[in-house]
């Protein structure tokens, strides 16, 4: 239980973080990371702003990557990006108080703004979501100062990396995977610390 696990840092409304999150739910890796959510663009609005123009072109441009990179990988292009602040502290607040939940939970998130598109910086939405995995009536909404530290510690670990985007990997020898990466590439870097 003492064995240190790989750090990824990942935030709710980029697509390959969402695309990553599947690959190592599909390879049964999640379990040797310790999942840290982030805000790669902490200055989107909440609640979320439909995106046009240049905006929603990026956006589109995105999704498509990560359609020719994830081929069967359920996306749908959403109306724009939401702050995912809220969204990360309820994260920290289920991986506090209901360990057992917060993994469906963090799945679910990506899920319900990837293939659905909906405001994960609404805080009801959030509620849904904590109920959809069967979070505890107590642990629905319930983000105190701690779970705020954690959360910044997270982002200030992050930031420590030198790496400005998500997802990132950073093993418990500090090899560092960075981006949606192939799954061949996702398997070397987790038996590499195993020899």
């Amino acid at each position: 239980m003492n064995e240190k696990r790989n750090l990824l840092y990942s935030d709710f409304n980029c697509p390959f973080c969402y695309a990553m999150h599947e690959r190592l739910h599909e390879l049964s890796l999640l379990s040797l990371c310790e999942w840290r959510g982030v805000q790669h663009a902490s200055h989107l609005p909440r609640p979320m702003k439909p995106w046009q123009g240049s905006l929603g072109a990026e956006l589109r441009h995105e999704v498509a990557v990560v359609q020719r990179l994830a081929p069967g990988l359920p996306i749908a292009l959403p109306p724009g990006k939401p702050n995912t602040k809220l969204a990360i502290e309820q994260a920290v607040a289920l991986l506090r108080r209901d360990p057992s939940r917060a993994m469906a939970f963090v799945r679910e998130t990506y899920r319900a703004f990837w293939c659905e598109g909906r405001d994960i910086s609404d805080s009801e939405v959030l509620r849904q979501l904590v109920e959809q995995v069967g979070g505890s009536p107590e642990s629905v909404g319930t983000i105190d100062g701690e779970d705020r530290r954690v959360a910044q510690e997270w982002e200030a670990a992050w930031h420590v990396t030198g790496q400005a985007g998500v997802p990132l990997i950073v093993s418990p020898d500090h090899y560092l995977l960075v981006g949606c990466a192939p799954e061949e590439q996702i398997r070397q870097f987790f038996n590499q610390g195993r020899g």
